[in-house]
Parts: structure tokens; sequence; C-alpha cells
């Protein structure tokens, strides 16, 4: 039974006792009618929560047969005030009581709690930072998990929605889901819902649905866990231009409406902490602001870790499904293999730099193109290219996507647009590209990294050009 329903269970119990202080001040009076309507409220109440419990807990279930056994006395009493002659009120009382506190011990003992959780991720690609704890959560026997994906939209440039979308369908065949619409939040209650998009409405991009944002899903739970969806270089705490640039992960609706707020180390907590502590000073969030209640944020925000870096650290090679389209790219002639270098195109880098970055895009393939026969090409841009520049570089979008176009067809290069990142950073032995939150996982295994220059082009700069 879930701890919610099993807390609702103790009320009636508790309240049931109190009744029978009222019987017996009622008898006792000779105020018999008094008495009977309050062992007819107990009677009903004992057989509704005996049909809760039923309904939970199955059929035979013991305390349903203590609950009738108090239902049992309760007709005794009845049949005895009923008489009204020689009514003994502590007599009534006393056999009430010894079948009540036998109901009342099996509720606190024999129900056990269940906790239901339930994970909302959005997009395939990110379920990595949630599934570490969903498998923990999973194996718990006193837990039931489900994992609900959820749709989401694109953005025109004036905020509107766009197209829906649902990734439901590309998750480990590991994973059970559970349809979004199948799930009944404001019946169910879950004790605890587990979210890795923290932008609600404040997204220029893209929006879940609305039904999900932070704010409204506080609504439903005691417990709402914001998990970010990626890891970032570690910030320097007494460094005030990088504690700037902090703000734009922490003050987002997730952080604000979270009962915890799970981040990937202690230092990045300490980030956190500071940060909301001076936001929450000067804005009207309803949550404590000044120095003396930094102790709300120290509580709600756990640096342990993120599921991110659990995932690619458990990821091995040997359990990968390696597509015999990209074995053919990666095997040499004598059937040897190829370095794999994943290269990797970041949404911040493509919107800074517009057409160069195409440029060296090219000119990356170039260079990769004339050393095929040595090297294999992973390319795996963010999942999150198509929906930012179609919306935000309309003109840039039509040109990236013919070089996608260009590339795929020419067959020479792997690319990977699957939800599934760790599986690219086992294989390759080194990384090319952005910074990004690529970078700190590749760098947990402990593979080189490269950070590509958009300025060099050719193997020169623009410097050496002129």
């Amino acid at each position: 039974m879930k701890k919610a329903h099993k807390h609702q269970a103790e009320q009636i119990i508790r309240l049931l006792d109190n009744v029978h202080d009222g019987i017996k001040h009622a008898i006792e009076k000779g105020q018999y009618k008094n008495a009977l309507d309050l062992l007819s409220q107990c009677q009903e109440s004992a057989i509704e929560l005996g049909e809760t419990i039923e309904a939970v807990e199955g059929e035979g279930f013991v305390t349903v047969s203590y609950l009738e056994d108090y239902c049992e006395a309760v007709y005794q009493a009845y049949t005895e005030i009923s008489r009204i002659k020689g009514v003994n009120a502590s007599r009534v009382c006393k056999n009430l009581h010894k079948a009540w506190i036998k109901a009342a011990n099996s509720v606190k003992h024999d129900i056990k709690v269940r906790v239901e959780a339930v994970f909302l991720p959005y997009k395939a690609s990110m379920w990595d930072s949630l599934e570490s704890v969903w498998k923990a959560a999973d194996e718990d026997p006193d837990c039931d998990a489900y994992v609900i994906p959820i749709p989401y939209y694109d953005k025109n440039p004036d905020g509107s929605f766009r197209e829906m979308h649902y990734e439901g369908d590309q998750y480990p065949e590991y994973v059970p889901i559970t349809w979004y619409e199948d799930y009944n939040f404001a019946e169910r209650q879950p004790d605890m819902i587990f979210i890795h998009n923290p932008y609600d409405e404040c997204n220029y991009v893209t929006s879940v649905h609305p039904f999900f944002y932070a704010r409204n899903l506080k609504l439903f739970t005691e417990c709402l866990v914001y998990i970010p969806y990626y890891i970032i270089g570690e910030p320097e705490l007494e460094n005030k231009k990088s504690m700037e640039g902090m703000a734009h992960f922490c003050t987002v609706p997730g952080v604000i409406y979270a009962d915890r707020v799970i981040v990937q180390s202690e230092n990045m907590r300490q980030a956190y902490i500071q940060v909301m502590t001076e936001f929450a000073a000067g804005e009207n969030t309803g949550r404590p602001g000044d120095k003396a209640a930094g102790k709300y944020w120290e509580n709600k925000i756990l640096g342990i870790g993120s599921p991110k870096v659990d995932k690619v650290l458990s990821t091995k090679k040997e359990d990968l499904k390696i597509p015999e389209g990209w074995m053919k790219i990666i095997r040499k002639e004598d059937g040897s293999r190829k370095k794999i270098i994943f290269y990797n195109n970041s949404v911040t880098a493509l919107l800074e730099h517009n057409e160069k970055m195409l440029q060296k895009m090219r000119d990356v393939f170039r260079a990769f193109y004339e050393n095929r026969d040595e090297v294999a090409l992973l390319w795996r841009p963010h999942p999150l290219i198509k929906a930012t520049i179609e919306s935000m570089r309309p003109r840039l979008w039509e040109e990236y996507k013919e070089i996608v176009r260009e590339y795929r067809e020419a067959g020479w290069g792997i690319y990977d647009d699957t939800a599934d990142l760790d599986r690219a950073i086992e294989v390759a032995d080194a990384y090319y590209g952005d910074w990004s939150s690529v970078v700190q996982l590749c760098q947990k295994k402990e593979i080189p990294v490269m950070i590509q220059n958009v300025e060099m082009i050719n193997g020169m700069t623009e410097g050496d050009k002129e």
C-alpha cells in the first residue's frame, strides 16, 4: 500500500477510537439514539476501510479479517444498546476496544508501505540522466517504478508550439514504458516524481507538454525530484564570472519547484546553494532567500553524483550491439579495426559561429574522408540542434541539413542520431568537437578529448591566411 493510503487508513483507525469515547458518553447520558448513530458510522467506516485494503492488498488479507471482527463487535454493541435496559457503557466500549486494537495493530504492522515512483523523461537520448535511479527503484521490492515518456513540442520564434514529438518507442527494450495518458496523476498521487527537464515555459526552442511543467507536477506528489539531463564543467566558487554563468542552470523552474535537486558533485551543490540563496533573496519565488535561511537550499540540493556518469561507466563494449552498417565502416580491408573518432557539435557553438561553423564542419569531413582508410568518423550532433537551429536560424538550418544529407549519402562515415549516447562513447577511441557535457563523460571514461577550433580551416587560422 502506498504511504499516503496507509496514512489515511491509520487516520480512520484513530477516528474510530475517538468515536468510542463519544459512544460511551452518549450511553452514560441516556442518549441511546446518538450512540446508535455513532455505531452505524463506525460500521460504515470499518467496512469502507476493509474494502479499500482488500482492493490494494488482495482478498483474504489479514487486516480485513480483524476489521470484520470489529464490525461484529459493533453489531453486538448496537444490539445491546437497542434494548435500552441495563446498558453498561464501560462493558460496551471495552468490547469495542478489544476488537479495535487488533485491527489497529494490523493496520500498523501488517500493511507494508510501497513507494510509487514515476520517471518522466522527454527525450530518449537523455534517459541516461535517470536510468540508474530508475534501476534502483525497479529492483526495490517495496517500490513500484513507472517510466512514462512525455510528449514535447518544438517552438516557433514567437513562442507558440509547433509539432509534437513522442519518443516512447526509442527506449531500451528492458525499460517497461507506460503511456502518459494511462497514468492518472490526480488519482494515484505518486510518492515521488523524477524529472530531467527543468525549463517549463522558459525554453525558447522546445517545451514539454504544459501538464508536465514542474509547478503543475508539484500538485500531485510530496516529493518532486529534479536531476539535470547534462553534466557541466565544475564551477569556481570564488570566481564571480564563473558563478554568474551558473545562474542559467540554477534559476529555472525545476530547481525552484522541486523538493530535491540532485547534482553531479559536492562542489556543484555549493554553487547551486550560493546562486539560489542570492536569487531567492531578490525574487518573489516563495522560497527563503536570506543567508540565515540557507538551510533550505542546503537541505534541498544534494551533490551525490549524476546518473549519466553511472550509465557511461557501466556500459561495456562486450554488451553493445553494433549495427552492421557501422561495422562496414569500422573494419579495415584486412579485418582489423580502425580508430574511431567521436565527432560532436554543440548547439551553442553553432549559434555562436553560424556559417563559419558549417565551413569548419565541411573541413573536418574533408580531413577525415582523406584518412578514412585508417580512421572511422562517428558523427553524433547534439539532439537539440534540429529544433534549435530550425527555430532560431532558419537559413542556417537549410545549409546544415544539406551537410547532413551529403554526409549520410556518401556513406564513408557513421551518422548516429539514436538515443544511445553511451554506445558512441564506449566504442570511441577519442573525442573531437565542441565543448559539451559529452566532454565530461569522455573524461570520466578516460577517453582523449580534443576541442575543435572553428578558426582553423584546412590547417590554417584566419590570421595565417592573411
